[in-house]
């Protein structure tokens, strides 16, 4: 028979996955491996020592490079400020989330709100890539030239930052971030990079979110988040989240009911 709490404990550990994280964007590679192909097991194998690390540290690169046909390399980075049970469970949410968006794929991405994952068959760990991956501009707001000075100071700031930074000017806050395969020089022109495109591509935006392909810099006026209902100018992202999310919880669901008549046919047999 199995126990009460373990249905408890795997209805829990499902919903977490589902609602904890935020998807911000994702990509998958075009090609696609056959089932039962080496790389296959290589995948499976890397993404399960990811989600090991990541409940000890919140950045590691793994590469699994036996042979040319299973080779493949990975990483995830979680958000500076998580604690290890919140990276852990954040990537294991990522690593769930990218299953459904990137079946059989050689390579894929995705950023969540707190953690960022990627695989690929090719070895990219510590190249320099400042490719626009997503940005989102905020509208509406009261701005004005206080503002904008404050402003500026947040992302002076952040533009300096080596790894993960956080920033605060009177009514504007932000942060910023590199993956931690980056040398030194490669997070300065990468973060350099991000604030011109926030300054370019936003404007006079009130909050504003810009990624990278391995940094991000993101700005808000206090309070933007919490009480603005407009919309932004890059909503696939989200709808692409929501999607993927109510997939997941379809597969959820069953997997629970599948527990739940499991439980039940022992009990009665």
């Amino acid at each position: 028979m199995l126990p009460l709490n373990l249905i408890t404990l795997t209805l829990s550990i499902l919903l977490s996955s589902i609602d904890a994280h935020v998807f911000i964007y994702g990509g998958c590679s075009q090609d696609k491996y056959p089932p039962n192909s080496p790389y296959e097991s290589s995948k499976i194998s890397l993404l399960s020592s990811l989600a090991s690390s990541s409940s000890r540290t919140l950045y590691d690169a793994i590469s699994i490079a036996n042979d040319t046909d299973s080779a493949s390399y990975g990483l995830y980075q979680c958000r500076g400020d998580l604690s290890p049970r919140d990276c852990a469970s954040c990537i294991a949410g990522a690593i769930n989330q990218v299953a459904v968006l990137c079946p059989d794929t050689y390579g894929a991405s995705l950023q969540l709100d707190a953690c960022y994952l990627r695989y690929e068959r090719a070895d990219f760990l510590g190249r320099l890539d400042t490719g626009l991956r997503y940005r989102k501009c905020g509208v509406g707001g009261n701005v004005d030239g206080e503002f904008w000075r404050r402003r500026d100071d947040v992302l002076a700031e952040l533009e300096g930052a080596a790894g993960f930074r956080v920033s605060a000017t009177g009514a504007v806050e932000g942060y910023a971030q590199c993956l931690g395969d980056m040398a030194a020089g490669d997070c300065s022109e990468c973060l350099a990079e991000a604030v011109a495109k926030v300054k370019m591509l936003c404007g006079a935006a009130p909050a504003a979110d810009v990624y990278l392909a391995q940094c991000y810099v993101r700005y808000w006026e206090s309070g933007y988040y919490t009480t603005s209902s407009s919309s932004s100018d890059s909503s696939n992202g989200d709808d692409v989240g929501k999607t993927v999310a109510i997939i997941v919880g379809v597969v959820a669901g069953v997997a629970v009911l599948i527990v739940f008549l499991s439980f039940c046919r022992k009990a009665l047999g």
